[in-house]
């Protein structure tokens, strides 16, 4: 696990201004805590790119409230026995009385009770899970959660892809595929959609034939598929294998995508926090400025742990001191414009806001990129 310090020579230099001299000595400390290694470090580590570019503009630009932002970064591997590892290091050797992260919804769950106990202000960047947020007033999240993005999958089926019936194929050991599964049937059925088949699988599972099967024997409109990356290109490889080129749909767990799969994917349509391609302002400072940085372009996460530092900048800035307290009080009247659209929190700390439907295709280039599809307003 490493201490990383975002401080760059150039910017020390430049910051004895006005006999006030800004060194590591009194910075700010926010833990990073994510999964670096393991099956899901895909998440974790373009969400430490987007936290470390955040971190690197604001210190660029004088710091906040005269201190430079210093993040120590923590890798649980998606392990939430090591989340709390890492969590205690943080607080207790390095003193950290901000921290974002985790990822995963289970890893993040596994340090919110010790998180409120002791008046550590958290930030989930990316876990969507609703009783993340329930340990208490100093939880927050940057991401929408679970019972919305199914609600969308099952809108967007029924309305945009006019879909009268469905078929599920989700991960019966995990909460964020039961908790979208059980949100898309509820918005699909509400719209008039019928779910002929709903079919499961365990977590780590490879062979999903005999589910397949089933589902294709019922011939849906439209299959849901609530799960991350991996296993999502897995099930659409065995999918159109068995020749179902039926329309997919799925929710943020698919970023990743068009770096681990093919075209057995085309025609498939997925809930994400924003669009690469959007219009705004804000998405296109930033998906510059990511790409000159790290040469590639930004996913979710790196937009998500993004707005999370800035989003507890303005926190810090709006309370005028590193005070806990007075921080969350700042952070929860929160109401501004980030990259991944325009955030208030409602009486949870979850964020109102938009999402996206990002479409998988072709580029001009033969490689599997997204696109913009349509908004779904909460």
């Amino acid at each position: 696990m490493k201490k990383i310090l975002l401080l760059a020579a150039a910017t020390l230099a430049g910051l004895a201004l006005a006999g006030c001299s800004k060194s590591a000595g009194n910075s700010i400390k926010i833990g990073s805590i994510g999964p670096l290694a393991g099956p899901v470090a895909v998440y974790g580590v373009e969400c430490k790119n987007g936290i470390d570019l955040a971190v690197a503009e604001i210190n660029a630009a004088g710091g906040v409230n005269g201190q430079l932002l210093e993040i120590i970064a923590e890798d649980d591997e998606g392990n939430p026995e090591k989340s709390v590892s890492a969590y205690k290091k943080l607080v207790t050797k390095d003193g950290v009385k901000f921290i974002i992260g985790s990822l995963t919804s289970g890893c993040t769950q596994a340090i919110t009770q010790s998180a409120q106990a002791q008046k550590v202000v958290q930030i989930a960047p990316a876990a969507t899970a609703p009783a993340i947020t329930d340990a208490g007033n100093y939880i927050f999240r940057a991401c929408f959660i679970d019972p919305f993005q199914g609600t969308v999958g099952g809108k967007f089926s029924a309305e945009n892809l006019n879909a009268k019936t469905a078929a599920i194929l989700y991960d019966i050991g995990n909460d964020y595929s039961v908790g979208l599964k059980e949100n898309f049937v509820k918005e699909f059925e509400r719209l008039g959609g019928k779910v002929l088949a709903t079919e499961s699988y365990n977590t780590g599972d490879k062979d999903f034939n005999a589910q397949i099967t089933k589902i294709k024997n019922v011939t849906p409109d439209v299959i849901y598929l609530p799960d991350y990356y991996g296993t999502v290109a897995l099930i659409a490889k065995q999918l159109r294998a068995q020749g179902i080129s039926t329309p997919i749909v799925g929710a943020d767990g698919w970023d990743g995508l068009t770096e681990n799969a093919g075209e057995e994917v085309l025609n498939g349509f997925y809930s994400n926090h924003y669009a690469i391609d959007s219009d705004s302002e804000a998405v296109k400072k930033f998906v510059a400025a990511f790409k000159e940085k790290y040469n590639k372009l930004p996913n979710s996460f790196a937009a998500l742990g993004y707005d999370s530092v800035y989003m507890l900048k303005d926190a810090l800035v709006k309370a005028g001191k590193t005070d806990s307290a007075a921080v969350r009080d700042a952070l929860e009247a929160t109401n501004g414009d980030y990259v991944t659209g325009h955030l208030t929190f409602d009486e949870k700390r979850n964020p109102i806001k938009s999402a996206v439907m990002l479409q998988m295709v072709l580029g001009s280039d033969g490689k599997l990129s997204t696109k913009y599809n349509s908004t779904v307003n909460p």
